[in-house]
């Protein structure tokens, strides 16, 4: 991909903009950073469960089992009293 002289122009005017910001007067005290602590936990934690979500429909399409192409935590059984699903 090519840029052309506005594209170019663009991105050296907008990193030139960035190295020119003011120092920012600022005070983060200690629950700012157990907020932003506990923002990024929860981020790994979803990435961590959403990847194993995937993997085990992954493994279980390269098996060719059909019926288990949902994770184990998407697996349900229906409650005892509950009617069965087909009709």
């Amino acid at each position: 991909m090519k840029m052309n002289s506005k594209q170019l122009f663009a991105v050296f005017a907008a990193f030139g903009l960035a190295g020119f910001a003011p120092p920012a007067v600022a005070y983060l005290d200690p629950s700012t950073g157990s907020m932003i602590l506990s923002a990024i936990v929860g981020l790994f934690a979803t990435v961590a469960l959403a990847l194993k979500t995937y993997w085990y429909r992954l493994k279980a399409f390269f098996r060719g089992d059909r019926r288990q192409q949902k994770s184990p935590d998407e697996q349900t059984e229906p409650a005892s009293g509950d009617p069965s699903p087909e009709r």
